[in-house]
């Protein structure tokens, strides 16, 4: 069953000394990996999640911080989701692929963790980070979207997709999880409309909702061994020509759709504790793959790695 939780944490009740370290293993949790460098010595930070199994909102408040996520780090720990961040208060600058930017108050800006990023946090730092899944803004702008900075967030669709945020926020402890997904879903198709410029080619509407319903099935099914195009239209009432077409628009086949969310959740339980008392041939057949042979390939085609070397970076880095 699909779950939506809702939780606060905060330094408060620490002593100033085991500020910084219990806030870097923090957001390392929440995030990703990052190095973390502290230039006020009175640190204090406190969260507010709202997650489910696709989205993250968090609202956040910080003292000075820079997070920087290296080279290394994206190698050693893939991550390829993208960050929606909105200032509303304080002083904050991201840097990505040589560019650096401002973010003030009723701006935004779309970052990806597949490569190195940094970011610098002021004193009385007040924001909202959200994670998006990679292929809800690689479908609609393409494989290598580039850092999007200054978003205005003030009028027209800007204003919308800040006010989405917000009410998600207010609403966090009203919200079901479905719920909460279908928000985002909407936010996120506006979002990647006001990066592109509102100048792609039309879509037909039943296309697109047919994009996204399928992207989630195939997400919440990809350990089936047997999933294909076809039982997917089955279960969703489609003809496979119809889900061939919506994925198309995203540059992507039934086929490749599932290989991708099996890769992505077999690497999801290779860094998860639970998970590593089982052989990666046990892995393979738990995650919809035939063998552990075509699942090391595959894998090693995807993220450069074998299945067996994430496992050990990440028991080594815990």
């Amino acid at each position: 069953m699909d779950t939506y939780t809702v939780e606060s944490t905060s330094t408060d009740e620490l002593p100033p000394l085991e500020r910084a370290g219990f806030w870097g293993a923090h957001i390392t949790a929440y995030q990703s990996a990052l190095d973390y460098r502290f230039p006020c010595a009175d640190f204090s930070g406190s969260t507010i999640r709202q997650r489910s199994p696709d989205y993250q909102l968090v609202e956040y408040w910080s003292g000075a911080i820079i997070y920087n996520r290296t080279y290394g780090q994206v190698r050693r720990s893939p991550d390829e989701d993208y960050r929606f961040l909105i200032p509303l208060a304080g002083e904050m600058s991201v840097r990505q692929d040589g560019r650096q930017t401002r973010l003030e108050v009723g701006t935004g800006s779309l970052v990806t963790f597949a490569e190195p990023v940094e970011f610098v946090q002021g004193l009385g730092t007040h924001g909202f980070i959200m994670t998006i899944p990679a292929h809800q803004v690689d479908g609609p702008l393409g494989r290598s979207s580039p850092l999007a900075a200054g978003l205005d967030l003030t009028a027209g669709l800007g204003r919308v997709v800040g006010d989405m945020v917000s009410g998600l926020a207010r609403e966090r402890d009203s919200l079901a999880c479905h719920q909460f997904d279908a928000v985002c879903d909407r936010l996120v198709e506006l979002l990647c409309m006001i990066v592109a410029g509102d100048d792609r080619p039309d879509v037909p509407a039943h296309l697109a909702e047919v994009e996204a319903l399928v992207r989630r099935y195939v997400r919440a099914h990809a350990a089936d061994p047997e999933l294909t195009g076809k039982t997917i239209a089955q279960d969703l009432g489609w003809s496979l020509r119809q889900i061939q077409l919506a994925l198309q628009r995203a540059d992507t086949t039934p086929r490749d759709l599932i290989r991708e969310e099996r890769l992505r959740l077999v690497r999801t339980r290779l860094q998860d504790p639970a998970y590593r008392h089982l052989p990666i041939t046990d892995l393979a057949y738990a995650s919809g793959f035939s063998s552990a042979s075509a699942l090391s390939t595959a894998f090693r085609h995807r993220y450069g790695a074998a299945p067996r070397e994430v496992r050990l970076s990440t028991e080594q880095n815990t």
